[in-house]
């Protein structure tokens, strides 16, 4: 009977945990360090520009539809009124027409560097779908990209460790978009469960309990045994 009942909660488990990775796993969709390193770019001691573009057109662009500037400041001063915010942008959501020419100039009130990173843009024509500011703490650095013709929000970000987590995270918007992000410091909620993965964590908790249930029921019976 024991042995019947450990199999059937390892099958639980098995079954919430397919079901858990299918639901919380993006590590498939995030950036990693090493998709950071070996692209074009321009260095100085004020900071870094990796993948500026302001001449190619992206596919299914016909002409620059418009030129649109951007003077976005960065550190503490600008942190949101949240517990765990350290940091932050002076915008936070943008947005932009399709085929546009974006002109970034990046300040960096703080002592420390921090980055005005985007992701997701076209890989034929953007190394690693990425557009990368970096300034050097209290200096300036300039950058320009065009954006594609699709419909679609992107991710910005700073990468140094940490800081986005404490508050360097917005949203950048191409036409209609392709949604709202979550947990964008003043413009959305912080990422919360689904309904489904309420059910999976109701699922946890029930095999957990069964476990529990299960060991002491082995070890009173094998401790009459012993008797």
């Amino acid at each position: 009977m024991i042995r019947t009942m450990l199999f059937g909660l390892l099958a639980c488990h098995a079954l919430v945990s397919v079901n858990v990775s299918a639901q919380v796993d993006h590590s498939a969709h995030m950036p990693s360090h090493d998709e950071h390193e070996s692209h074009d770019m321009l260095f100085d001691r004020s900071g870094m520009v990796m993948n500026a573009n302001s001449t190619v057109l992206p596919r299914g662009c016909e002409n620059i539809s418009e030129n649109v500037d951007f003077t976005i400041r960065a550190g503490t001063d600008y942190a949101i009124e949240e517990a765990g915010r350290v940091f932050g942008y002076s915008q936070y959501d943008f947005q932009v027409p399709a085929c546009s020419r974006v002109n970034i100039v990046f300040i960096n009130e703080d002592e420390i560097r921090h980055q005005w990173m985007l992701h997701g843009l076209p890989r034929y024509l953007y190394p690693q779908g990425m557009f990368h500011l970096e300034a050097s703490g209290g200096e300036t650095v300039r950058g320009s990209f065009i954006v594609p013709a699709d419909d679609a929000t992107y991710l910005v970000h700073c990468d140094v460790t940490q800081h986005m987590e404490k508050g360097m995270k917005a949203q950048f918007i191409v036409g209609k978009g392709s949604g709202t992000l979550w947990s964008i410091p003043s413009v959305s909620a912080d990422f919360k469960l689904d309904s489904r993965s309420s059910s999976i964590a109701s699922w946890l908790l029930f095999c957990s309990t069964i476990s529990a249930f299960i060991l002491l029921m082995f070890f009173v019976k094998k401790g009459f045994s012993a008797r």
